[in-house]
């Protein structure tokens, strides 16, 4: 290789470090907004509960709407925790086939998974954008507090779009990489269950596996 053809191989794994630290800055910052807006419901409906019961117990009254309340921060928390649990690749996976492959058709089959995810959430955020924009067009309050229902619904394709992003940040950081990414952030690494009865044992560290082969008194061993 001559130095011409180092010096393209370089430029082109600093634009890619550049292309990824943009990325990475993206996903930090949507990170960012999934911990607060999740972790800001969770403490206000914890809050709020709490409160309602000790008013109950020493004042024989409680909040009014606290029920009412709880129902639309459990609506946030589960449309904005898509994009949370994509985020992290801890959301349900039918890996049934993925599992039987390895190598480029593994990867292939994930990225295609993540583009037609994430083109499934964008196509749930635009549905949802437009049954939020129905309801404020007409108007539609609760019945306790009377809090316009589209600002509760707007979780919907707030978090739609979220998990969006992840899958399209996951599918781009699968083609731009060589070892395999579950999501932005988590590489796969999986672990092959011995098919035979060698001595030889594939197992996380810190597990006792046993030994067929050997005495019960020496049978137990840590990888």
């Amino acid at each position: 290789m001559d130095d011409s053809d180092k010096t393209d191989c370089s430029q082109g794994g600093l634009k890619r470090n550049a292309f990824l630290s943009v990325l990475d800055s993206i996903d930090r910052g949507l990170g960012w907004i999934e911990r607060t807006i999740i972790a800001s419901c969770v403490l206000i409906m914890a809050f709020l509960m709490s409160a309602h019961v000790v008013g109950n117990l020493l004042f024989n009254h409680g909040i009014p709407g606290t029920y009412e309340i709880t129902e639309m921060l459990i609506v946030i928390i589960t449309f904005v925790g898509v994009g949370y649990a994509a985020r992290h690749a801890r959301h349900i996976r039918m890996s049934a086939v993925y599992d039987l492959l390895s190598g480029r058709l593994r990867k292939a089959l994930l990225i295609t998974i993540s583009v037609g995810s994430a083109v499934l959430m964008f196509y749930f955020a635009y549905k949802s954008a437009q049954y939020d924009l129905a309801l404020y067009a007409r108007g539609r309050t609760s019945s306790a507090l009377h809090i316009p229902m589209w600002v509760i619904n707007l979780a919907l394709p707030v978090g739609f779009s979220l998990a969006g992003i992840q899958y399209t940040l996951t599918a781009i950081r699968n083609l731009i990489s060589d070892d395999i990414y579950r999501s932005f952030r988590e590489k796969e690494e999986y672990s092959d269950i011995p098919l035979d009865n060698s001595d030889e044992h594939l197992c996380p560290k810190g597990i006792s596996v046993a030994d067929k082969n050997t005495p019960s008194t020496e049978r137990s061993k840590t990888c």
